[in-house]
């Protein structure tokens, strides 16, 4: 089953799109409704011209848009979100690895 990803206007994918050949992004994001936040939908071109992408989709973007309504006590700190209708899952940023000079530091407290 094909999958929507859901990625917060202004900021970059942080994890690979769903496989698809061709992505479309669609032309109704889905908005917080408790904040400015906004989410552009990406999906696979194919899936999205077809005539039953509008019933096929449907639990997808609900999924999606109950997911980022509760984000919002989060402040929205996770930006790209992917469901396959089934699961909803986060993507968030990899944490930041640690500088040569912070391993240095931390290695002459433990000697």
């Amino acid at each position: 089953m094909p999958a929507i990803a859901a990625i917060k206007t202004g900021t970059d994918p942080v994890a690979p799109l769903p496989v698809a050949a061709f992505h479309r992004t669609l032309e109704e994001p889905i908005y917080c409704p408790k904040c400015e936040a906004t989410y552009n939908l990406v999906v696979d071109y194919d899936w999205a011209i077809s005539r039953h992408f509008e019933n096929e989709s449907r639990r997808h973007i609900a999924m999606l848009r109950k997911t980022i309504t509760r984000g919002h006590s989060v402040d929205h700190r996770i930006t790209h979100f992917e469901s396959n209708g089934v699961v909803v899952v986060g993507h968030s940023e990899p944490e930041a690895k640690p500088t040569l000079e912070e391993l240095k530091i931390s290695s002459k407290l433990v000697m």
